[in-house]
C-alpha cells in the first residue's frame, strides 16, 4: 500500500503531469482508510528536508518582508496612508491568508462524505476526484459524495461556492441547498447559499442547469436557466426572480476580487466582514440605505473603508479590534 501510494504522489506532483494523475493525487487525501499510509509517506519527506537554525532567524525581518510582500501592487494605490493606519490593518488583516478543513464522516460501509469548511477572510480550491472544480467563498461549507447511490455526484452547501462541474452524463452533479436542488452535467456556475442571508441566488456562466424543489421547500415551478442568467429566491416572500446579468459581478470573487453595483451599505458590510474577516458594527441604522458603487482587487480593508468615507457621508474607527461606522 505504501508503495502505491508513493507512486500517486510522485506523478501527481510533478509540474506536467496529467490531469488523470492529478485527480488520483488529491484523491487519496479524501480516502479515510489512506490516511495512515499518506501521514508515514509525508513524514519521511519531512524528515529528509533539513532545516535552518531557527536560532539565527530575525523573525521580524521575516515578517517585514511578508508584509512588504502581500502589500505589492501592480499599480499604485489611490490612497496613501499614514503608518499608524497601516498598522492598524495589521491587526485586522486574516483575509491575506487561505484556509481550509477537510474531514471525511462515514454514515454506512458504501457512502463516505467529504467536508470541505473555510475560514471567515478565506477563499479556497477544492478539486474532487472526478475532475470537478469548486472554489469555496469565505465561512462557506460543503459535504459531498463523488460516487453515492446509482452514481450520483452529490454537494450540500451553506454559503457560496463557484462550481466548474466535469461533464459525465451518467453521473448526474446534484448541489443541495437549504431552499432548492441544482441539476448539473457540465457547467460553470456560482451559488449564493448562505443560511443567514435572506436572498438565495445562483448565477450560470456557462452550459445549463436545472433549479428543483427541495425536500423542506416546494418551489412553484422547475427553473431552468441559460448562460448569462441569475435567478434569485427571496426566502421570506419565497419568490423567484430570473434575470439577466454580468456574471463577471458575481463570481470574481474567486479571482480575489469584488465588484459592487449599486450594493446597500448594509449588504455591503456582511461581504466586507465574510472577505476581511473582520466585524463592524454600525451604530446608526439609517445609514444602511445607502449605496456603493466600487471594485476591490488588492486592498485592505482600511484602504475600502477610506474608499467609502469619501463616497458617502460616513465615519469610521477601530475600538478593541472592532470598525465602527457612523453617520458623518
Amino acid at each position: 500500500m505504501a508503495k502505491f501510494i508513493k507512486n500517486i504522489l510522485n506523478k501527481g506532483r510533478v509540474e506536467d503531469a496529467e490531469i488523470l494523475d492529478k485527480q488520483k493525487m488529491y484523491g487519496l487525501f479524501h480516502q479515510a482508510e489512506k490516511e495512515y499510509e499518506l501521514k508515514g509517506y509525508l513524514l519521511e519527506e519531512l524528515e529528509k528536508i533539513e532545516l535552518p537554525d531557527t536560532s539565527a532567524i530575525n523573525f521580524k525581518i521575516l515578517f517585514k518582508r511578508l508584509w512588504l510582500k502581500t502589500n505589492e501592487r501592480k499599480k499604485e494605490p489611490r490612497l496613501k496612508l499614514i503608518s499608524n493606519v497601516i498598522k492598524i490593518a495589521a491587526a485586522l488583516i486574516v483575509g491575506l491568508f487561505l484556509g481550509l478543513y477537510i474531514t471525511s464522516i462515514k454514515t454506512d460501509k458504501e457512502t463516505i462524505y467529504h467536508t470541505a469548511h473555510t475560514l471567515r477572510g478565506s477563499v479556497s480550491e477544492v478539486m474532487l476526484p472526478d475532475g470537478s472544480i469548486i472554489f469555496l467563498n469565505s465561512d462557506s461549507r460543503i459535504q459531498y459524495r463523488v460516487d453515492g447511490k446509482n452514481g450520483i455526484r452529490e454537494v450540500n452547501l451553506n454559503g457560496e461556492a463557484w462550481f466548474d462541474v466535469k461533464k459525465d452524463k451518467k453521473k448526474p452533479f446534484i448541489v443541495h441547498t437549504p431552499f432548492y436542488d441544482i441539476n448539473v452535467t457540465g457547467t460553470q456556475f456560482d451559488v449564493k447559499a448562505y443560511v443567514s442571508d435572506s436572498k438565495i441566488t445562483t448565477t450560470l456562466e456557462k452550459g445549463e442547469v436545472r433549479i428543483s424543489s427541495s425536500k423542506n421547500f416546494k418551489l412553484e415551478n422547475e427553473i431552468i436557466l441559460k448562460p448569462g442568467e441569475q435567478v434569485v429566491l427571496n426566502t421570506e416572500t419565497k419568490k423567484a426572480i430570473i434575470k439577466t446579468v454580468n456574471t463577471k459581478w458575481f463570481t470574481s470573487w474567486k479571482d480575489n476580487k469584488l465588484i459592487f453595483v449599486n450594493m446597500s451599505l448594509k449588504e455591503l458590510i456582511v461581504l466586507l466582514e465574510r472577505k476581511y474577516g473582520v466585524d463592524i458594527d454600525v451604530k446608526d441604522n439609517a445609514i444602511l440605505d445607502l449605496h456603493f458603487d466600487g471594485t476591490i482587487k488588492n486592498e485592505t480593508i482600511i484602504e475600502i473603508l477610506e474608499i467609502i468615507k469619501k463616497t458617502l457621508p460616513v465615519n469610521y474607527k477601530i475600538v478593541d479590534q472592532k470598525i465602527e461606522i457612523t453617520a458623518n
